[in-house]
């Protein structure tokens, strides 16, 4: 089995920055696509960027320009760095993964989830 583990939340000043990590541990098989969602109190979880084993980078609209998501020098191991924070972007933010097995006839994908580290943007 899988296993991520987020590091590096915490709190931090409105305008500040923070750079969280996840690390997969557990696997022997490289991870497709790797990324990161976040849930603030009260509304839903929402995608915050992901990352393909091949370096290609999506972002949520509000974020991008702010966040930057990375591949860390280890395998299967993922960056998030986060710039000029606001009040609005305190959540508890989960490392995500996901492994694509292909055959002939079919494609099939394995999803795997962190337990979240909590980021606080407050003064």
């Amino acid at each position: 089995q899988v296993q991520l583990v987020e590091s590096g939340g915490g709190l931090v000043q409105p305008g500040g920055s923070l750079r969280l990590s996840c690390a997969a541990s557990g696997t022997i098989f490289s991870l497709d696509v790797m990324g990161w969602y976040r849930q603030a109190p009260g509304k839903q979880r929402e995608l915050v960027a992901t990352i393909s084993s091949g370096g290609s980078t999506n972002y949520a609209d509000s974020l991008k320009g702010r966040f930057t998501i990375t591949r860390g020098n280890a395998k299967n191991t993922v960056l998030l760095q986060m710039n000029s924070l606001k009040p609005e972007d305190t959540a508890v933010y989960y490392c995500y993964a996901i492994r694509i097995t292909t055959t002939p006839t079919e494609k099939n994908e394995y999803d795997f989830w962190g337990q979240g580290t909590q980021v606080t943007v407050s003064s």
